[in-house]
């Protein structure tokens, strides 16, 4: 622990009988170890550190070292015990039962028990909640009653046996349950804290963390600055003291500040950057596979897209993703002729019925597709794009404006907005016709993706839905054989790429400047980096 103790140094020199007084404050004693601390950049606000309602990859970054789930990740990627020690599960695979660590301590000395998360997955089911992620745990008994209003949150298929033993009960087998468990979205509030402050105790000040650190403040669009949970189970091996996890929104300006020390790792590169990055710092440069696609989404509420697959179609075979991804992004993203990335274990992603054709080809259909939806020289298609700020969202979403206009004749308006805006926007389907996101895999499952274009599901922000589809994905999840079960989600994915209510456009791959002081970094698939894995070398030991 470090001292609060200064020691304060006076110096008196006296000049023709005057006497000057220095008074240098804040210096550590000669005795007083000084305070590792870690600096990572992010490119957008968390909008949350409400575990159950923050959903953006910021919020999940710094959620990862204030909280912890039954579960967590290794440095490389790995399944590991988190606030559970150990578990077991039934025969019929339906019920899991946890052991929760005698040690799991908040961050002000209170015990982390089996209700607690009862609280929290209750929570994060309840239609009040309104939580973005609850469709994660659709699987466990009851869950998709609560949130269809048909029972409360009491009824949900999870129950503290005592302190130390949760048992969650499913509906039917699901085979990536252990990784869900690992989310965010499942880590546990504290009820006394909940009770007291409402929607209020995940604000600095008063909310508690079970996880290596706390948040000590958060200055929105700077800073949030984390410091150690001292009642964490593990931190003994805990090796840094401090985090601040700045919001830098631009990455060329997130670059400077790694080239001035202000920054040990940065949350991306820009693409300008990339090739003198690779010469210049080779050994600082991590660029790995990533479970991650991005993509724009229609808005299917509202006409011109509506009940329009051949038009949305003409708009995704016009966008030329191989000179995308070379000229535009070029950190050696993949194009995407899928929706589910490939290198997800147990799959083969099922490919739009174009992906082998030439650009022209597609064009000269996308042009024959537009005028059958009546738009043309005489009829311009006209829209908005919307997109949050950042460098590469604009380079991306002027490319694909020329590319539209140049293949199509298509008049695109780009509306830039803020990352909570654009999501509120998104939401709200009233201003929103085409627009940016993203998807995360939360676990290496293809369920992680396909499970998002559900009917009903809160990340479905297209407002996709299909029959068809939803009976696929039913049933995929009845099946206990691994095969049956891929061959229902492939079938799936092929049904939805065909409405076409998504545009795929590539898919990630991680990357980071990370300074050579950094010692234990891991390139994961999930690129989850916990802070409590690392460690700071002195800044005289970088070559």
């Amino acid at each position: 622990m470090i001292s609060k103790k200064r020691a304060f140094v006076y110096v008196v020199i006296l000049v023709a009988s005057a006497a000057v007084v220095w008074q240098y404050s804040d210096m550590p004693a000669p005795d007083e170890p000084t305070a590792s601390v870690l600096h990572r950049g992010l490119l957008t606000d968390p909008e949350s550190m409400d575990p159950q309602k923050a959903r953006s990859t910021q919020a999940g970054e710094v959620l990862r070292d204030i909280g912890e789930g039954l579960l967590r990740y290794s440095a490389t990627g790995e399944l590991a015990p988190g606030v559970a020690e150990s578990w077991t599960v039934s025969d019929d695979l339906l019920t899991y039962t946890f052991t929760i660590r005698d040690n799991a301590r908040w961050s002000n000395g209170d015990a982390v028990t089996a209700e607690h998360f009862v609280v929290s997955l209750r929570r994060l089911v309840d239609p009040a909640t309104a939580a973005f992620y609850s469709f994660m745990i659709t699987d466990v008994k009851n869950a998709s009653a609560i949130l269809d209003g048909e029972l409360p949150p009491a009824e949900l298929g999870v129950e503290a046996v005592d302190d130390r033993t949760l048992v969650i009960t499913l509906e039917q087998p699901t085979p990536y349950l252990l990784s869900l468990l690992t989310a965010p979205s499942m880590f546990p509030v504290h009820p006394p804290s909940l009770e007291q402050h409402g929607d209020a105790f995940a604000r600095a000040g008063n909310l508690l963390s079970n996880g290596a650190y706390k948040l000590d403040s958060w200055e929105p669009g700077s800073v949030l600055a984390l410091s150690r949970n001292e009642y964490y189970w593990n931190n003994a091996g805990t090796a840094i003291d401090e985090v601040r996890h700045h919001v830098v929104t631009q990455e060329m300006t997130q670059l400077n500040r790694y080239r001035a020390g202000e920054l040990h790792i940065t949350d991306s590169v820009p693409p300008d950057s990339f090739a003198m990055l690779r010469e210049e710092r080779p050994d600082e440069l991590h660029v790995a596979p990533y479970l991650g696609v991005y993509y724009y989404g229609f808005n299917l509420t509202k006409p011109p897209f509506k009940d329009n697959p051949g038009l949305r179609k003409a708009l995704s075979m016009a966008i030329d993703r191989d000179k995308l991804v070379e000229k535009v992004t070029g950190r050696g993203e993949a194009a995407a002729y899928s929706w589910v990335p490939p290198g997800v274990d147990n799959y083969e992603p099922r490919q739009l019925n174009y992906a082998g054709q030439t650009q022209a080809e597609r064009e000269a259909q996308a042009r024959r597709l537009l005028a059958e939806a009546g738009y043309g020289p005489d009829n311009p298609l006209q829209f908005e794009l919307r997109y949050n700020t950042s460098d590469t969202q604009e380079r991306i979403a002027v490319a694909i404006q020329a590319m539209w206009l140049e293949a199509l004749g298509v008049e695109v308006t780009l509306v830039n907005e803020e990352f909570q805006v654009l999501l509120a926007n998104i939401a709200a389907g009233e201003v929103t016709q085409v627009f940016f996101s993203s998807w995360i895999g939360d676990y290496n499952d293809a369920h992680t993706f396909l499970s998002l274009m559900e009917s009903g599901n809160s990340s479905n922000m297209p407002r996709y839905s299909s029959d068809e589809y939803d009976s696929l994905m039913k049933q995929a999840a009845g099946q206990v054989d691994p095969k049956y079960r891929r061959g229902y989600l492939e079938e799936a994915e092929r049904v939805m790429l065909t409405d076409h209510p998504v545009i795929p456009i590539y898919f990630y791959v991680s990357k980071h400047l990370v300074s050579l002081l950094v010692v234990g970094w891991e390139d994961n698939v999930l690129d989850y980096h916990y802070s409590q894995h690392l460690s700071l070398a002195p800044a005289d030991a970088a070559p």
